[in-house]
């Protein structure tokens, strides 16, 4: 279900892109969702019980609180003043102790009108060498669900509509729609998110997450679009990096920016540089699976598929419901030698329309003897993407850091059915 609500969100980007609503009061800065974390209910009411519920409670907000897309706040805002929007959403929460164990509970409102977005428990030993890391665990595990992308609170977003939307509102939704297009990878969609995008940092300038977003479409220009005038490639990397340089020069630890500027970077054959920000980037929010699974994709492209792949595989299990981890998961079948599961995730992976996928499966599917398949996969290329096709060593390279991993990856394409021109 989630695929048919993102790919109706793309839909409607056409209508803010071209011409955003108009009031009175014109907003000074984007939507943000901003969240309300209550204080958690202490159903024992005991001395221990108070302080598992108030560590626990801090503990939440510390880890929400790495997410940049999101606003978290303690307490409500007091009276009436216009420059503070109210929160939209509440988690509220309550602790009750055993002898040798507690609960919490937790549950998502959605502050409109009180339904309950989500709602789960979690149990933990009273141990105290065990306790502060149990309730690292938990609030890790809180904030993944209701703020990666996808997560809970992206969902109820990305639910909503909103008639007329205000400046402010049409930005978020761009950064919305970033997301909904990333499910399919399709050309028509990038275009209308990058006008979109493009909208938001010139109404925001100030704008991160959105700078960083439409860097990340940049690096989807230069890397499944296949010009044959080099320049154009180049102008269109050159932007990218340029995007993703205001985002952090804006806020250093917004982590869609340094996500930017670490992919820009690694095609710009910085790696070294790249792989430095992806893990510094990583401790900034070790919970955000959708740059987990990014950086694992550049360490384990960059040589270290063993690191890289361990990554992406804990980002897909944290986050299941991202096809594109099946692709990097694939790749990473591919390198290691079994060709069967590999297979297995590119049939897993819904991305009929992006032309890196098709290379990947001839390579996959030449490799491992599956000749209807990979019949199938070449026909599709050389029908849709002669000029690919034409440019695969250049395009593998790109990809790829070590010799003799663009060599496997070509020989295998040879296998396949495609010719490949030789160095």
């Amino acid at each position: 279900w989630l695929t048919v609500v993102l790919a109706a969100t793309v839909a409607a980007l056409a209508v803010l892109a071209l011409g955003w609503a108009r009031s009175g009061v014109r907003p000074t800065s984007p939507e943000i969702p901003r969240l309300l974390v209550e204080t958690f209910d202490d159903l024992s009411g005991t001395e221990a019980s108070r302080a598992i519920a108030s560590g626990l409670r801090q503990e939440v907000v510390s880890q929400l609180s790495k997410f940049k897309d999101i606003v978290v706040v303690e307490s409500a805002a007091k009276g009436e003043d216009p420059s503070i929007s109210p929160a939209r959403f509440v988690l509220a929460g309550s602790v009750n102790l055993s002898t040798n164990a507690f609960r919490l509970r937790v549950r998502l409102l959605n502050r409109a009108d009180n339904s309950v977005l989500w709602a789960e428990s979690y149990d933990g030993g009273l141990k105290v060498a065990q306790l502060m890391e149990v309730q690292t665990d938990i609030a890790r595990n809180v904030s993944s669900s209701l703020a990666q992308a996808y997560g809970v609170i992206f969902q109820a977003d990305a639910n909503l509509h909103v008639v007329n939307p205000p400046d402010d509102w049409a930005a978020y939704s761009c950064t919305l729609s970033f997301y909904a297009y990333r499910v399919g990878v399709d050309a028509e969609s990038r275009s209308s998110v990058r006008a979109c995008l493009e909208k938001a940092v010139d109404r925001f300038p100030t704008y991160a997450t959105a700078w960083g977003l439409l860097s990340l479409i940049y690096i989807d220009d230069y890397r499944f679009e296949f010009s044959a005038d080099p320049a154009e490639s180049a102008a269109a990397l050159d932007r990218a990096l340029a995007a993703a340089r205001r985002s952090v020069g804006l806020d250093p630890v917004n982590v869609r920016g340094r996500q930017a500027e670490m992919v820009a970077l690694y095609f710009h054959k910085e790696i070294d540089a790249a792989l430095k920000v992806g893990k510094q980037t990583l401790t900034i929010n070790p919970n955000d699976t959708e740059f987990m699974g990014e950086y694992g994709e550049r360490l384990a492209v960059s040589g270290n598929w063993h690191d890289g792949c361990q990554l992406i595989a804990e980002a897909r299990q944290k986050n299941p419901g991202q096809g594109y981890y099946d692709v990097d998961l694939a790749l990473c079948s591919y390198f290691s030698g079994d060709y069967p599961q590999a297979a297995m995730w590119i049939n897993k992976s819904p991305f009929p329309s992006n032309p890196i996928y098709h290379l990947l499966a001839a390579a996959v599917f030449g490799e491992g003897g599956y000749k209807i398949a990979a019949d199938r996969e070449v026909a599709w290329l050389n029908q849709n993407q002669p000029d690919l096709v034409k440019n695969m060593r250049q395009v593998v390279s790109a990809r790829l850091a070590r010799p003799q991993d663009v060599e496997l990856f070509l020989g295998s394409l040879r296998k396949a059915g495609l010719g490949v021109a030789d160095d």
